[in-house]
């Protein structure tokens, strides 16, 4: 299993709930979360996958997705840093 993670300075606040339903249609995504530091505004997002294979189909979906709602005809902040992490305790 392999985390994606990114930090936001600060997390965005707008719709974002699209990208994790996009995610949440791959098989092989195991879960994705946006977590936000309430005195910061800063914040991660988090996400879980089987593998190499089943990160690649998320990021596919949700590029897919996002051109399908126009999401790019728009400026939107990016995280500051993404890292993705090899998993090696689970619950």
């Amino acid at each position: 299993m392999i985390a994606r993670v990114a930090v936001w300075e600060p997390m965005p606040t707008d719709d974002r709930g699209w990208v994790l339903d996009a995610a949440a249609t791959v098989p092989g995504v195991h879960g994705a979360y946006h977590l936000v530091d309430p005195a910061t505004g800063n914040g991660l997002s988090v996400a879980f996958f089987e593998d190499e294979a089943a990160a690649q189909a998320a990021r596919r979906a949700i590029a897919k997705r996002a051109e399908e709602i126009g999401w790019h005809n728009a400026p939107h902040p990016a995280p500051v840093s993404e890292t993705m992490y090899q998993v090696v305790r689970q619950m």
